[in-house]
């Protein structure tokens, strides 16, 4: 797929649930040419700029989110080499902030990685 020259995608927080993600969740043929699906899961942060065709100092991706253990309700953010980890409280309600910890405890080295996890109500949990 090809955007034209000089595209940017510099959505608000508000365009990207009520547009792009909302219409993702509630619409199965709706297509945001510019937010690549991808596995966060099995995707390293240094990998994610060759999976986004808008990146340039940020990127937009859909991913499913996907439980730790089967019987929990946390939430499955580890990698091969390190994590992704929730700081502080939660913005605006749907609006997470994760940074990115290569390693596993007790030897872990935070990066300069920050993600913002955005998502429905509790019932649209699954992206």
């Amino acid at each position: 797929m090809e955007l034209p020259p000089c595209f940017r995608l510099h959505p608000t927080d508000e365009e990207l649930i009520t547009h792009y993600l909302s219409n993702k969740l509630l619409n199965s043929s709706f297509d945001a040419k510019a937010i690549a699906q991808v596995e966060l899961n099995k995707c390293e942060p240094w990998d994610l700029p060759s999976k986004n065709l808008t990146w340039r100092h940020e990127g937009y991706f859909f991913c499913e989110r996907g439980p730790k253990y089967s019987t929990s309700l946390r939430t499955h953010r580890t990698t091969d080499t390190g994590y992704w980890k929730s700081t502080g409280k939660d913005l605006v309600g749907m609006k997470k902030t994760l940074v990115f910890y290569r390693g596993r405890a007790p030897k872990v080295e935070k990066t300069k990685w920050i993600m913002y996890e955005y998502r429905l109500e509790d019932s649209y949990d699954k992206i």
